[in-house]
């Protein structure tokens, strides 16, 4: 039996709303894993908003990167700064995690925000004038004359 790999598949695509429609409820980070969970928002047409749940991270325990069209955020483990605590049972997961979003062309970060646990990345499409797309008349009593 011959396995191949589903990583490109499990790959989040973000202003590719084709994409988004396949996928949306099988995508998750590359290792499975569902931790820490998120949404992937569209707000209008060319405005998106990622929304991770970051409980119990702060600003400076988290990374956001946009390298070659991918947007990779990471949250380290956090220093205990209570040693001498004892859990009776610890059900805040503080754990490092990577997650990455697969941008489109022209999509991209327009700044990101940490409230209420939540860290909010707002994405925005910015098609330059060149890539959209472009209405031709069709003149019916006069045609250029092509030189051959």
């Amino acid at each position: 039996m011959t396995a191949f790999s589903m990583a490109p598949l499990f790959r989040q695509s973000i202003g590719f709303d084709r994409f988004n429609d396949l996928f949306e409820s099988a995508l998750r980070n590359e290792a499975g894993s569902s931790y820490p969970p998120y949404n992937v928002e569209k707000h209008g047409d060319d405005q998106y908003r990622i929304v991770v749940a970051a409980a119990g991270f702060q600003e400076s325990d988290l990374e956001l990167q946009v390298e070659r069209g991918v947007l990779t955020i990471s949250g380290g483990k956090r220093e205990n700064a209570a040693e001498n605590v004892a859990y009776l049972h610890q059900g805040i997961a503080q754990r490092a995690f990577k997650l990455s979003f697969r941008l489109a062309d022209h999509i991209e970060v327009k700044g990101a925000e940490l409230r209420n646990g939540l860290l909010n990345i707002d994405l925005v499409r910015i098609v330059p004038e060149e890539a959209k797309p472009k209405r031709i008349p069709i003149g019916g009593e006069q045609r250029p004359a092509l030189e051959g």
